[in-house]
């Protein structure tokens, strides 16, 4: 399934590059843009733009999560004596920085802080496999499915398949990341953009697939949702990485996070008659920090926020989406390749959808019950 989703959502990129520009003269900087001149101008935002908002919306809540829990396990290990804070706080840390953080302009201004999280999570993916591999198979590992009811061993199926699909999560702003390449009749911006992307997935695939395999190799089936929270020596090494995930969420959050600040100010501009200013952006920001801060500090379920998200938002911004309105815009032949790939991608995107959200929501709900809020 990951090897499966690599393949479908690499071509879903390519698809989404070349739309950009598909219309001469013309360039659809964001998902919506596209989705009304895919859809039509009513139906278009209706269709594209909650799907955007819930995979920007629901990174930024994993990420909060994310980098609160690796803050808290890099203290752990570099100062053991240290008297133990409530993981609810360091996720209160995480969000402060993006108080700050958050007031940057726009894109460019996140430039620095994205090439530093994208160092940093090649750097980490690197450490969690050949950690594991340099530990070995735990005592007496088992790869056999856990000892659960049927029902709930289909529900876990279905949250992991939600777990995959939020691997592929750049669909939701690769428009606006082309936008900012510069486009010319000679140099068009999907070339550059293609060549990023291609580049992008190579790091993702040698990311995400060793992490994956070795790390269910060493653990088997009682692999944590985060690895690295599960090795402990040398401890240095691990505590490094954790500091690097920490690092990477904060960049990442802030990638996922831009064409929502621009969203939310342009409906405060155009409804609530705010100026452009430092005052719009400090409330516009601030708030939807808060927001993201408030899920994540009460909902702090990492693999089962993962699910729900990457069935709910994910799978249709990275596998169908594109290919509906390829299949509109571009109109294939019936029955060839191209159109038998779109549809194939159409249909196992939807599948995976259903299945993932309801499995995470699920889970969500079933861990919730037993866990202390706030703690």
């Amino acid at each position: 399934m990951l090897l499966l989703s690599w393949c479908l959502t690499l071509n879903t990129m390519w698809q989404m590059i070349q739309l950009h520009e598909c219309v001469p003269g013309t360039r659809f900087d964001r998902y919506i843009d596209l989705g009304r001149h895919a859809f039509g101008p009513k139906l278009g935002p209706w269709i594209v733009l909650p799907q955007q908002l819930i995979v920007q919306v629901g990174c930024d809540i994993v990420y909060m999560v994310t980098g609160g829990k690796c803050l808290k396990k890099f203290m752990e290990i570099a100062c053991t004596n240290c008297t133990p804070i409530k993981q609810s706080y360091w996720i209160l840390m995480f969000g402060a920085i993006h108080f700050f953080l958050s007031q940057l302009p726009n894109f460019n201004s996140v430039a620095g802080v994205s090439l530093a999280a994208a160092v940093m999570s090649l750097c980490y993916s690197t450490i969690s496999w050949s950690a594991c591999l340099a530990r070995g198979r735990v005592d007496n590992v088992s790869y056999a499915y856990k000892k659960t009811t049927t029902s709930d061993l289909m529900f876990r199926v279905f949250n992991a398949l939600g777990d995959i699909s939020f691997a592929f999560a750049g669909h939701a702003v690769v428009l606006e990341i082309q936008a900012t390449i510069p486009s010319t009749p000679q140099k068009p911006s999907k070339v550059s953009m293609w060549k990023g992307a291609l580049g992008a997935y190579f790091i993702n695939a040698i990311c995400y697939f060793p992490v994956a395999l070795i790390g269910y190799w060493t653990f088997g089936r009682d692999v944590p949702d985060n690895v690295l929270l599960a090795l402990e020596k040398p401890a240095w090494l691990i505590a490094s990485a954790n500091l690097m995930v920490f690092v990477h969420v904060v960049g990442s959050y802030q990638v996922y996070a831009m064409p929502v600040f621009d969203l939310i100010e342009k409906m405060m501009i155009k409804r609530l008659n705010f100026r452009t200013g430092l005052s719009l952006r400090l409330v516009a920001r601030t708030s939807y920090v808060a927001f993201t801060l408030f899920i994540g500090v009460t909902f702090p379920f990492f693999g089962d926020l993962l699910g729900f998200f990457g069935g709910f938002g994910f799978a249709p911004t990275s596998y169908f989406l594109p290919s509906i309105m390829w299949l509109i815009i571009k109109k294939p032949k019936r029955f060839s390749i191209n159109w038998f790939i779109n549809w194939a991608s159409i249909y196992i995107g939807v599948c995976i959808m259903l299945a993932s959200t309801v499995g995470g929501l699920r889970n969500i709900a079933t861990d919730a019950s037993t866990y202390s809020f706030y703690t």
